[in-house]
């Protein structure tokens, strides 16, 4: 892995991506979404502080944990303008989504369990699928078929 010369206060795209594992067409799609910045130099190249690491390190764990980019955009935009996201405020964002995760580790769990009723019957019947109408929530809300 590349070294950054503590000399050096920003990356190129190039830089960043060796550094931080993500590919480049990574860092422009997160920096498209708001979840990192850069600078254009004259030569309308990227330049990105030394903070964007911590914080594509950030996006990426989060995202391994199943989090969607605009939860993570929102968290990201709870800290100071290129602050870069510490153990503390991993912390406390990572509990805000707890509650969330909870809920995405129960339908998996139902998920799970019932799968194995639906392999080979074909039907996904609108009244009994625990997989395409938990509960027969379509009954409940419509008639007709589904759209």
């Amino acid at each position: 892995m590349p070294q950054i010369p503590e000399k050096i206060h920003e990356l190129t795209v190039g830089q960043l991506s060796a550094r931080s594992g993500a590919a480049v067409s990574a860092l422009h799609f997160y920096e498209a979404k708001g979840l990192i910045t850069s600078r254009r130099t004259s030569g309308n190249q990227r330049r990105y502080t030394r903070d964007a690491l911590r914080r594509v390190a950030f996006v990426r764990a989060a995202q391994r944990v199943g989090i969607p980019l605009a939860s993570i955009r929102e968290a990201l935009a709870q800290l100071p303008e290129e602050r870069t996201p510490n153990r503390e405020d991993w912390a406390r964002l990572s509990e805000a989504w707890r509650a969330e995760l909870d809920e995405r580790i129960t339908r998996l769990g139902r998920l799970r369990d019932h799968l194995t009723d639906c392999i080979g019957c074909g039907c996904l019947s609108m009244e009994t699928c625990a997989l395409s109408n938990p509960d027969d929530v379509f009954g409940e809300r419509l008639t007709g078929s589904r759209l």
